[in-house]
């Protein structure tokens, strides 16, 4: 293991409560996906966005079931910070975040990716609130009776953007002091949320649309309102997302008889995950950290310097950057950056500094719930 380096970096976004729950992997500990506290540290990470994403297959048929799902997993993202009170602290907003990094220890947020999972009620967004939860998702893939996402297939229940409900939910993120977060969001869906919030907000883990033309990237448009609005834009790692012909290569990977052997023969979809992932990592040629740092350099182009930060997706994605296999290669986007011609100011901004201020902002109203403990989590009948 290197050096230990400054609790400097935020990550808008990872999804490595999943692999706690279903796996039993304990984070405080070097775990065999891309982040826990040990590679965390190593890295630099000074906070990071621990989010609770529930598969759909969770919440087919009846319709529910998403609630009990990020319930068991916000449990998880509580039972670490009990475990290692050393290395890990629940960050409520900014001073909290502030406080566990000047204690040495790592800041972790608990989040929600997908508004499925408060299950069309206010008082399931409040009921997470209380259990800790300072940042939302609005939508993931599927789309809502009250948000469209950015992928096809909305029906005739979709609105094209927010619908009246969809306005309520971000009015009252903004009450309570939760950050809206609008990856995976469609366009309409995005400018109505920046019109109604009356906080900063982010794209957790997003590429730029005029390097690489997929629908989980922003349009400059979007970035430059994004910086407009004082919101952040969170680059994510995942190779698809970032290049045309890795995104042809890892779809003929995964349509391969190899690839769905793996999951075939593995004993939970979690596994599975993890497996492919490694497969994948072996048999793809490698996307330089070059493509990273390209589609950073452009939003801070169209956006600002000060409306750019990094949200992996660590643990939720397949195929990663060379250089950035896990949470302790954040060091190497600092150096890159570094040869681009930031300066020592710039990368700090781009790395931490950008989203903790924005953070901050939008938790602002959570201030003093943010210093009590977390509410005892309950797994919902």
């Amino acid at each position: 293991m290197g050096a230990m380096k400054p609790l400097s970096v935020f990550d808008a976004h990872v999804d490595s409560l999943q692999r706690a729950l279903d796996l039993g992997h304990d984070l405080g500990g070097t775990t065999p996906g891309h982040l826990d506290l040990v590679r965390g540290r190593e890295g630099g990470l000074g906070a990071v966005v621990l989010v609770a994403w529930c598969d759909p297959r969770f919440i087919e048929g009846s319709g529910r079931g998403a609630r009990a799902r990020t319930g068991a997993l916000l449990a998880e993202f509580q039972a670490l910070l009990e475990r290692h009170p050393d290395q890990v602290a629940f960050a409520g907003d900014g001073e909290t975040l502030a406080a566990a990094n000047r204690q040495g220890r790592i800041a972790a947020i608990a989040g929600i990716e997908g508004g499925h999972s408060i299950e069309g009620s206010l008082e399931h967004l409040q009921e997470f609130f209380a259990q800790g939860v300072r940042v939302m998702t609005l939508v993931w893939n599927n789309h809502l009776d009250w948000i469209r996402s950015c992928q096809d297939g909305a029906g005739p229940g979709v609105p094209p953007g927010l619908s009246s409900f969809g306005r309520q939910v971000v009015a009252r993120m903004n009450e309570l002091g939760i950050l809206v977060d609008l990856s995976h969001a469609g366009e309409r869906s995005f400018y109505d949320a920046l019109e109604v919030s009356s906080a900063p907000v982010m794209a957790s883990h997003s590429g730029c649309r005029a390097l690489h033309d997929h629908p989980r990237n922003l349009s400059d448009d979007q970035l430059r309102a994004l910086g407009e609005q004082g919101g952040v834009v969170g680059i994510v790692f995942c190779t698809p997302f970032l290049d045309a012909e890795a995104r042809a290569l890892s779809a003929e990977a995964v349509a391969s008889s190899a690839f769905k052997e793996i999951e075939a023969s593995s004993t939970s979809p979690a596994q599975a995950f993890i497996d492919q992932g490694e497969y994948l990592q072996r048999v793809l040629p490698p996307l330089p950290l070059e493509r990273v740092l390209d589609h950073i350099v452009h939003a801070v182009e169209v956006a600002g310097v000060e409306h750019v930060g990094i949200g992996s997706d660590f643990d939720g994605i397949l195929h990663r950057p060379q250089g950035l296999e896990d949470a302790a290669c954040y060091p190497a986007l600092a150096a890159g950056l570094a040869r681009r011609g930031f300066d020592e100011r710039e990368v700090a901004a781009i790395l931490g500094g950008n989203l903790r201020r924005v953070f901050a902002a939008a938790t602002g109203a959570a201030t003093q719930a943010g210093q009590m403990p977390l509410t005892p989590i309950n797994k919902p009948d």
